[in-house]
C-alpha cells in the first residue's frame, strides 16, 4: 500500500531521534517506500492517535502496544528484533515478512567509567551475567517484553560499534537533527 501511495501514509513515534523514529526510517530504506513521519513527545499522544485513527502506523515497544493488540484494537505487523519477542511469539519479525537482516531493538547494557579496573568489570560482567540467565529474573523482564541477552565485554563493545555504524548512516540518509 505504502508503494502504491507514496507519502500518503503516516507513522508515529515517541519522537525525533528515538528508536521508534530510527526503526521507521531504517524500514523506509529497506522496504524502498515513502511514508511521513510524524512525531510525538512521547508514546501516549502517538498512541492515541493511532487508535482514532489519525495515524497509519506506530512503531512502539511491545509492553505499549500488546495490551491493545489483545485487546483487539490494533493489528501487530511484525516486530523488529532479529528473533520473535517472548511477549508476542505468534508475531512475525520484520525479517521474517521479507527483509532479511532487518534488527531494529531497544537495548541496554551496563557500562562504567573507562578507568575501571578490569578484575572490576570482569566480576560485575560475571555476576550480571549469572542474574540474566536466571529464569526468576527471565520471566519477570519478559513481562515487560524485555528479552535479555547477556554476553562479554568484547561482544558488547562489537555490538556498539556496529549499532553506532547502522544508526549513524540511517540518522545522516534521513537527515534527522535534534530539535
Amino acid at each position: 500500500m505504502a508503494k502504491q501511495r507514496p507519502g500518503k501514509l503516516t507513522y508515529g513515534s515517541s519522537g525525533v531521534g528515538g528508536a521508534g523514529h530510527l526503526a521507521g526510517e531504517l524500514f523506509k530504506e529497506r522496504a524502498g517506500i515513502d511514508v511521513l513521519h510524524v512525531p510525538y513527545k512521547g508514546g501516549g499522544p502517538a498512541m492515541t492517535d493511532l487508535l482514532g485513527g489519525r495515524l497509519d502506523m506506530y512503531v512502539g515497544v511491545p509492553s505499549t502496544v500488546g495490551p491493545h493488540v489483545d485487546a483487539g484494537k490494533l493489528r501487530a505487523l511484525a516486530t523488529t528484533g532479529a528473533k520473535r519477542t517472548s511477549m508476542m511469539p505468534n508475531v512475525p519479525t520484520v525479517a521474517e515478512s521479507g527483509y532479511p537482516g532487518f534488527e531494529a531493538i531497544n537495548w541496554y547494557a551496563f557500562v562504567a567509567p573507562a578507568r575501571t579496573p578490569k578484575d572490576l568489570l570482569d566480576f560485575w560482567n560475571r555476576e550480571l551475567t549469572k542474574a540474566l540467565n536466571d529464569p526468576k529474573i527471565v520471566a519477570e523482564l519478559a513481562k515487560d517484553g524485555l528479552d535479555p541477552a547477556p554476553g562479554t565485554r568484547d561482544e558488547l563493545a562489537q555490538y556498539i560499534e556496529r549499532e553506532s555504524l547502522k544508526w549513524g548512516k540511517i540518522v545522516r540518509e534521513a537527515n534527522i537533527t535534534a530539535e
